[in-house]
């Protein structure tokens, strides 16, 4: 699937982040739990390598409890990488977080420790903001893209926040990358077609958790197949048109829906093991397309050179 969501304020942002990243002493990237690596955007850790780092897994009630502890060992092999699991919809953090800043960066007599937040959309920056400050600071919302521009916040107990605004990169060149993406709902739902996320959902989860599907939709026997999945759901819902025939579009939004909202239970859909195959063939599309695009440049270059030759 190509996904192309990738708004203006988005570079912008960007830019913003290279300039300020001088001043910053630590950051902390909010990830979703149940896709630690696919919501990490490439472009902060390309920025972050020199600074101390707290990665933090949101959403980890909605997430595979073991797989998520799988992700914090893999990340905290890191150099001045700390990590924590947190649900922060239903708890505060605060004091936890606060701690571990110190610890990471032990303050300075008279300067404030500079933290920059940082987190694609849609993962619970805002929240994790607004828990620190005790207070409503920043805006939050189940629609990604909420923040716009950075915006300072001062904890007044030493600390300086630097709030940016989520965002993604121009190109997700791992195909399953964008489509996590879209399915834990980082990308604006006018962006990608329900029906394409249920599938692959639908085949995942068929899978890699199936006593998930059987206890939620009381199957006897396990659909086969993902449009199996979908049309008996669908059936069970009422989502049919005329004819009896199930309404693909919107048995698809009921299943996605209640995936994010974590009511068919707790599921991560990547692990390190996973992320590192797919990395794998990405390298070797990359270097298809290199070699495509020099074979390309060679024919333009030998066009030229015999136009050339002609006109002599």
């Amino acid at each position: 699937m190509s996904i192309h969501w990738y708004p203006g304020h988005m570079r912008k942002a960007s830019n913003e982040m290279i300039e300020s990243l001088p001043l910053v002493n630590l950051v902390i990237e909010v990830l979703d739990a149940r896709i630690p690596f696919s919501s990490s955007n490439p472009f902060i850790q390309d920025l972050v390598t020199e600074k101390p780092s707290i990665k933090i897994l949101n959403k980890c009630d909605l997430a595979d409890p073991e797989i998520t502890k799988v992700w914090q060992e893999y990340y905290e092999q890191q150099d001045n990488t700390k990590t924590l699991a947190l649900d922060l919809q239903h708890f505060d953090p605060a004091k936890q977080v606060i701690e571990l800043i110190n610890t990471l960066c032990p303050q300075k007599e008279g300067r404030n420790t500079l933290v920059m937040v940082t987190g694609i959309p849609n993962v619970g920056k805002s929240s994790l903001i607004n828990c620190l400050a005790g207070r409503h600071m920043a805006k939050t919302g189940n629609e990604p893209a909420v923040t716009k521009g950075q915006q300072r916040i001062n904890l007044r107990n030493g600390i300086m926040l630097l709030d940016t605004p989520g965002i993604l990169w121009p190109k997700i060149e791992n195909p399953n990358g964008s489509y996590r993406l879209a399915t834990t709902g980082a990308i604006r739902n006018t962006a990608v077609s329900y029906e394409d996320v249920a599938f692959f959902a639908a085949e995942f989860l068929l899978e890699k958790y199936p006593e998930l599907l059987q206890k939620r939709f009381k199957f006897e026997t396990l659909p086969r197949s993902e449009i199996e999945l979908l049309e008996i759901i669908g059936a069970q819902r009422g989502c049919l048109r005329s004819r009896g025939q199930v309404d693909l579009e919107r048995v698809s939004t009921i299943f996605v829906n209640e995936l994010r909202a974590g009511t068919l239970g707790n599921v991560s859909f990547e692990t390190p093991d996973i992320i590192d195959v797919e990395m794998q063939q990405v390298q070797v599309l990359r270097a298809e397309k290199e070699e495509r695009e020099k074979l390309r440049l060679e024919k333009v270059a030998a066009r030229r050179r015999k136009a050339k030759a002609n006109r002599k």
